[in-house]
């Protein structure tokens, strides 16, 4: 019986143990703001809060250091300056979020909704948003914006790369390599119309900013665009995608490093 009870001591105390783990440095605040979604600079670093309902909760101030929020549902969340350090927050909404002078330094933002999130003077520096949805435009630069766009349209998720050339231009009016871009994301989503402005665009721009590359190989996808889609005769040359062998390998041209 003896050697019973201290199993089951033994057992509930390496259970509270892992408890406390899962909610963090502060299992009192975690129970908190489940309970009332109000923690004000909380304690919730490592937290485990994948998938949480925290519409509305108020974070501000909170060490979120490693936590675990992929997935959480943080809809118009307050999260001025809280420290998301390293924390995970893939798959989370982040719509309407106030992340103003938030510490976001290597937080995983992939695939996040970050529709009207406002970041003003938050550190984002090593922060991944590969995916993400609605990046405010203040987070990132055009070249950032062109990256992405790149990584998406390499992966097949050619209305997330439009998107982000989109932006790219928005902020960049002149980026002549977002235009070509943006025109070949529309050729592969069979909008012959959109690519062919764009690569007109395109062309013009490589040109007035003598550009020799970039108006070539522009001037090689408008022969493409032109070319008949059916019943073509084989000169022999290869087309313009396998020139260049793939997309991502036209499209890196015009991404600084």
């Amino acid at each position: 019986m003896k050697s019973q009870v201290i199993a089951a001591a033994t057992f509930f105390s390496t259970m509270t143990l892992m408890a406390s783990t899962a909610y963090g440095a502060n299992s009192e605040q975690f129970r908190q703001l489940l309970a009332n979604k109000n923690c004000q600079a909380c304690d919730l670093s490592g937290a485990g809060l994948v998938m949480a309902d925290l519409v509305g909760a108020n974070l501000s101030g909170a060490n979120l250091t490693g936590a675990n929020l992929s997935r959480a549902n943080l809809t118009g969340a307050d999260l001025r300056g809280a420290n998301l350090t390293g924390a995970s927050l893939f798959g989370a909404n982040l719509s309407g979020a106030k992340l103003d002078g938030a510490n976001l330094a290597g937080t995983d933002l992939r695939n996040a909704y970050l529709h009207n999130a406002q970041l003003t003077n938050s550190a984002i520096n090593g922060a991944n948003f590969q995916g993400a949805v609605g990046i405010p435009s203040q987070v990132a630069t055009p070249e950032e914006f062109y990256a992405l766009g790149v990584n998406s349209a390499d992966k097949g998720n050619h209305q997330q790369a439009m998107d982000y050339f989109n932006q790219a231009i928005a902020l960049k009016p002149e980026y002549a390599g977002a235009y070509l871009a943006r025109g070949i994301t529309r050729y592969q989503t069979f909008d012959r119309s959109g690519a062919f402005q764009d690569a007109q665009v395109a062309e013009k721009l490589f040109t007035s900013q003598n550009n020799d590359n970039g108006k070539l190989t522009t001037q090689a996808f408008i022969m493409e665009l032109k070319a008949p889609q059916e019943g073509k005769v084989s000169t022999g040359k290869p087309s313009f995608f396998d020139f260049f062998s793939g997309v991502a390998s036209v499209l890196l041209q015009f991404l600084p490093f």
